[in-house]
């Protein structure tokens, strides 16, 4: 089962990260407002299929949604850049600065609706780590875990006061717990039948075509 840890992250970004954007990124996470934490039950699949969907977000939405897992939605503005629509509440632009095995950091900046409070706006950083494991059937034991880090904007802290504060803290802790919870179920519906959930995408308007076929051939369907 996933849970928030109540032990505060410790904002250490990798060191690979190039200095620029690593002071960049750090500075946004030792002046977060919020701090979340959740690490989530372990797994067993294919370790390239997980990494498939983390390496194309656009994609992966497009398969939680297919499978009705998640109301997330991301496409690629005009100028390329990646935006994330979560579905409930908050919208806004995201790049994932720095990838490698076991590891994704991605730095995101938009804000939130609450519908009862100004919008909340801010940067954030989420460190998206993962344990690999072999198994004995060629799959692997995968052991997910999400800490963000969200630095609110000022003069919308000075507007809402501690409640935007405890909502946004709340709001937080809530994604971190569901995104491990929708690795694992993408995961495994993909290992019960994958021929279903690559047809079930490719039914969706605006598939990305070039990742689809990626996708059908890493799970070599004819």
């Amino acid at each position: 089962m996933s849970s928030a840890l109540a032990a505060k992250p410790s904002p250490t970004l990798p060191a690979q990260i190039p200095a620029r954007e690593r002071a960049r990124l750090q500075a946004v996470a030792d002046a977060a407002s919020i701090s979340a934490q959740a690490a989530g039950e372990p797994f067993v699949a294919r370790s390239d299929v997980f990494e498939f969907l983390l390496d194309h977000p656009e994609f992966a939405t497009h398969v939680t949604r297919a499978l009705r897992l998640a109301r997330y939605r991301i496409w690629r503005g005009p100028e390329g850049g990646l935006w994330l629509d979560d579905g409930w509440g908050v919208v806004g632009q995201f790049s994932v600065v720095y990838a490698t095995s076991g590891t994704r950091v991605v730095y995101a900046h938009g804000q939130y609706q609450s519908g009862l409070l100004p919008s909340i706006r801010g940067q954030a950083v989420v460190v998206i780590e993962y344990g690999v494991s072999p198994t004995d059937d060629h799959r692997s034991l995968i052991s997910p875990a999400v800490t963000g880090f969200v630095k609110l904007d000022s003069r919308t802290i000075a507007l809402a006061g501690m409640l935007a504060g405890s909502v946004a803290t709340a709001k937080a802790e809530k994604e971190a717990r569901r995104l491990v919870k929708i690795f694992a179920r993408a995961s495994r519906a993909i290992e019960d039948n994958p021929t279903h959930v690559h047809e079930s995408v490719r039914q969706r308007a605006d598939v990305p075509p070039g990742d689809l076929e990626a996708f059908r051939r890493l799970l070599d369907l004819r």
